[in-house]
């Protein structure tokens, strides 16, 4: 265990964690002073006991939900992986490699950050489930079975993953488990704004690309109404109920000169609860 590429890892996640464990040379001394005394098989169980005094005793429910961030950052740090390293996919060199490069190493640190987290609070992390990035529920032969071979194909599956993420994230915050604690809830925060900055370059990356846009959509760093800008159906439920307009029982619609239905659906994002992503993502997952 590289506890110091982790601890690297996971500031990049939450800067002040070390802060939290005093210093980071104090965090260090002090884990390799105990894990010096330990059996190998338990150090990670040392490790986590280190984000006790960072983030406290989390109940079961906030464990849980942070599980269900794991799985999901899972599938994408994979996503993200397996791209870079098929030789068949045809990712430009310059820009589009390198931010696929560093969208990638972002998740990677975000399934750090929240297995250190989830071990702090008690919990034990979810195993990572064996992916079929295909669409096809293990079959690997589903709508999406030429991401990696095909440039737009994997852009558009991107896409997807970044905003369902961003709306997953953001149908956890406002839970009571989630709003009784605030270092947990401002963990979850800071991970729901990278994606949604992840999601906005992918768009624009695909905007760039033109591949599977449906002719007359425009895509946008946004989502307007409930539309995908990708040409198949097979992502739509990623998108349902975007098309909001009425915010807190408010219309936004003509609120302002200029605000039509297009422009006040854009101008909110509208959450998913944890079923809903969890059935658009489960063709993703072999059984």
């Amino acid at each position: 265990m590289n506890v110091k590429h982790i601890l690297s890892e996971i500031e990049k996640v939450d800067p002040d964690v070390c802060g939290r464990l005093d210093t980071r040379r104090d965090a260090m001394k002090g884990f390799l002073k105990a894990s010096g005394k330990v059996a190998l098989a338990s150090v990670p169980i040392l490790f986590g006991s280190m984000f006790k005094k960072a983030y406290g005793q989390s109940s079961s429910s906030v464990v849980d939900i942070l599980n269900y961030a794991l799985t999901l950052e899972y599938l994408e740090a994979e996503f993200y992986s397996t791209a870079l390293a098929s030789q068949a996919l045809p990712i430009p060199a310059g820009a589009p490699r390198n931010a696929i490069t560093t969208i990638g190493a972002h998740e990677t640190a975000h399934v750090a950050y929240l297995k250190a987290a989830i071990m702090g609070a008690g919990g034990t992390p979810v195993t990572k489930p064996t992916f079929d990035f295909s669409g096809g529920s293990g079959s690997n032969d589903g709508p999406f079975k030429d991401a990696f071979t095909n440039y737009g194909l994997f852009l558009a599956v991107a896409q997807t993953f970044e905003d369902t993420g961003v709306r997953a994230y953001k149908g956890q915050a406002a839970m009571d488990a989630l709003m009784a604690n605030n270092d947990v809830l401002q963990v979850a925060l800071q991970i729901h704004s990278v994606e949604a900055r992840h999601a906005s370059h992918i768009r624009q990356m695909r905007k760039a690309n033109g591949s599977l846009v449906p002719t007359g959509v425009n895509v946008k760093p946004w989502i307007t109404g409930k539309q995908s800008g990708i040409d198949t159906t097979a992502v739509q439920a990623s998108y349902n109920g975007e098309e909001l307009t009425t915010q807190a029982t408010v219309n936004i619609v003509n609120i302002a000169p200029g605000i039509d239905a297009d422009i006040a659906s854009e101008a909110f994002d509208e959450p998913l609860t944890k079923e809903q992503v969890l059935d658009i993502v489960k063709i993703f997952i072999a059984p």
